[in-house]
């Protein structure tokens, strides 16, 4: 076996030449002076070499080592220098297959699947700017303690529902890489409950009959833009979301069923939605109808009548009129409709979800439920929209 000193004491001669240190192992003694470990051995009744490194960059101890495991791999029958080339090649992919290249994958087939701008853009945030760190990791080396340490991070500066939303968007994303046989596992699962939970704040609503019947007076005294409080009238109408009265466009109200057909990519749950409308409904779009152009917005902004309504205009108006934010904000007019019709058992509470869209987990019943809650949902949107008359007129016998 090869010493310390035999291999530093050994000169380069005119001739290559090779200092033996066993089992296959030896050290080739450039003419030039390089000293060279290589490792001999037989394969498929073929003597082959295998390249180790160079003296000293590699000590002996290293070289013994590098030589024992190609031994290992040459007892289970495979070529080690073959196997060399099979870990490159698996480097080489897996330098390839980096988070931020799935995960702009991920990202592309949301697009593809049919998933909204607002949904694309958010997901871009909570997965290049956010989990930036992981952009150029190779993605089946992403370990659970180095996304753990990341929530963690976002998680202490006060941004839980972030810090839970980025865990699930990952998960996403891993389970995207395993199907695509480019990661062996999800690290996000073994992060369950690691989290602290969500501190649920609910949107401010009015669920008070008396209350909600002020509300509605104060709209229809409400003195500013006509068409902001014929926007804020027909969401009460109507307990759709917000966005989805803002980019209403009259081409998709069909008349003589009384419907408003909501398109599928302005839709949360991604589908198109129908909406019965009210004879009160109906006569908002009515009074609308001729103020705007062709079939475009129904309730376009003030600025121009190919923008929709901006996001905080009709929260605005509802300061305007006096409430705060604490009190009551547009999204809150779903929470009056369900916590009223629920508590006045106006009609079932399948019934209820369905008119608010509220999407159910199982697709054979969500699907059911649209299909036969049709003529229910358009009796309760007239209940509704009666009620919401009884509320205002109520309110406005109290002020006299």
């Amino acid at each position: 076996m090869l010493t310390q000193v035999a291999v530093q004491a050994a000169k380069p001669k005119d001739k290559p030449y090779k200092l033996s240190d066993g089992n296959g192992l030896h050290l080739l003694i450039e003419t030039s002076g390089s000293k060279l470990w290589r490792f001999r051995y037989q394969f498929d009744r073929k003597e082959k070499m295998l390249s180790l490194g160079s003296y000293p960059d590699i000590s002996i101890a290293q070289a013994r080592t590098k030589r024992d495991e190609a031994r290992a791999v040459l007892a289970t029958g495979v070529d080690p220098a073959r196997k060399r080339e099979q870990d490159k090649v698996t480097a080489s992919i897996a330098a390839a297959n980096t988070f931020g290249v799935v995960a702009a994958e991920y990202i592309a087939r949301l697009g593809t699947e049919g998933a909204s701008e607002s949904t694309i853009s958010k997901n871009k945030w909570l997965l290049q700017d956010l989990a930036a760190s992981l952009t150029r990791r190779p993605i089946a080396e992403v370990t659970s303690a180095e996304i753990l340490l990341l929530l963690q991070r976002i998680e202490q500066s006060g941004r839980r529902d972030t810090a839970h939303r980025l865990r699930g968007t990952l998960g996403s994303v891993f389970r995207y890489a395993v199907r695509t046989l480019r990661a062996p596992l999800d690290p996000t699962t073994a992060l369950k409950g690691a989290l602290l939970k969500v501190e649920v704040t609910h949107r401010p609503a009015i669920t008070d009959e008396r209350q909600l019947g002020a509300l509605m007076l104060s709209i229809d005294e409400y003195d500013g833009w006509p068409t902001l409080r014929a926007a804020l009238l027909f969401l009460a109408l109507t307990m759709v979301r917000p966005g989805e009265v803002r980019q209403m466009c009259k081409s998709e109200i069909i008349f003589p069923k009384a419907l408003w057909r909501i398109p599928a990519e302005r839709m949360k749950m991604r589908k198109p939605f129908d909406v019965p409308l009210s004879r009160q409904a109906l006569a908002v779009i009515r009074e609308m109808w001729d103020l705007t152009p062709g079939n475009g917005l129904l309730f376009p902004s003030i600025r121009s009548s190919v923008k929709p309504l901006s996001e905080n205009a009709m929260n605005s108006a509802l300061r305007r009129m006096g409430y705060d934010k604490e009190e009551v904000t547009a999204h809150g007019f779903r929470t009056s409709a369900s916590t009223i019709l629920n508590e006045r058992r106006v009609a079932d509470p399948d019934v209820i979800e369905v008119a608010l869209a509220h999407q159910d987990e199982d697709d054979v019943r969500r699907a059911y439920n649209r299909a036969q809650y049709l003529d229910e949902r358009t009796i309760l949107m007239q209940q509704w929209a009666d009620l919401l008359d009884r509320f205002r007129d109520a309110a406005r016998c109290r002020a006299a």
